[in-house]
């Protein structure tokens, strides 16, 4: 079994974490990220990083976390019983930006790294993440670019990998309660450490590296789109599936909250402003319609044949 070399992927996840920043704070055109550094009593911290009220961007965060403790919460247990009795570390970058402009997506981006040891035992660990879209206007030549990009992550780890990748997110990302998609997908992985540390962590690599590749032509391409109060309006109602998905399904969110993280860090995936609106529904044929329509179902958005 090749060694975890935990070292060398917090290190990779700082260095993805200052580049992502970069290519924002250009796109935006002016505003920067604070920072915003924090420790946890149990052990470890991290690293939080947020824009506010920028010229696209009306929040952008995105986190370091490299947190340990001597054992994980029987809340986090409950399904992966090989964890009890040992020592956890924990580390990723996540990322959520809710951009001003209703036509910019809001988008997604997290990769990870999980370590659960304990004396006389191999250690169990695994890498996860992935990154998704979620436009409120859409438009099928985004939708397109994100998904080449998102293939072309997975290209040099094996012919079927996007395609697993790519319906995990699907189904990951689906609001059962909403019987919608919270946007158009991408890839998501988890519990990845079948091809040994060094594969993995490569392959995590790689879907780092492209998420700036799959995001910034998008924003480049819809950040100078006029719009009214009537785009704004359904923004900031759609942004509700947003707040209902992490509060209620998030993998991420919860392990954060179970295990004493920082709250104010976990919940800046929230948009910092939303409507929620009793039983409404677009009308037919209009632009927003189209969301409904066409975007919030699974399907290949590649049409390979």
């Amino acid at each position: 079994m090749s060694k975890i070399d935990i070292q060398a992927v917090r290190n990779y996840l700082l260095d993805l974490q200052n580049a992502i920043c970069t290519a924002i704070e250009q796109a935006d055109g002016g505003a920067v990220f604070q920072q915003d550094s924090w420790e946890r009593e149990e052990g470890g911290g991290g690293l939080s990083r947020i824009m506010v009220d920028g010229a696209v961007f009306e929040q952008a965060g995105i986190n370091f976390s490299h947190v340990y403790g001597a054992g994980l919460p029987s809340a986090a247990t409950t399904q992966r019983q090989e964890l009890i009795g040992r020592s956890f570390q924990a580390m990723g970058v996540s990322l959520v930006f809710h951009p001003h402009n209703p036509y910019v997506p809001a988008t997604h981006m997290n990769v990870r790294l999980f370590v659960a040891e304990k004396k006389d035992a191999a250690p169990i660990w695994w890498f996860g993440g992935g990154f998704d879209l979620t436009p409120y206007y859409p438009f099928e030549e985004d939708v397109i670019h994100w998904h080449e990009t998102s293939r072309a992550a997975c290209q040099l780890f094996g012919d079927d990998v996007y395609d697993r990748y790519k319906r995990w997110c699907d189904d990951y990302f689906y609001l059962q309660h909403r019987t919608e998609t919270r946007g158009v997908g991408g890839i998501f992985f988890d519990d990845l450490s079948e091809w040994g540390f060094e594969r993995c962590f490569a392959f995590q690599r790689s879907v780092g590296d492209h998420f700036i590749k799959a995001y910034l032509p998008i924003v480049e391409r819809r950040k100078g789109y006029e719009y009214g109060w009537r785009q704004r309006d359904f923004q900031l109602y759609r942004r509700g599936r947003y707040v209902e998905f992490n509060l209620v399904y998030d993998r991420g969110t919860l392990f954060g909250l179970q295990t004493g993280g920082r709250t104010e860090s976990i919940l800046m995936s929230l948009p910092p402003n939303v409507h929620f609106r009793y039983n409404w529904q677009p009308q037919p044929g209009t632009e927003e319609a189209k969301l409904y329509d066409r975007y919030l179902q699974p399907q290949d958005w590649l049409r390979r044949l």
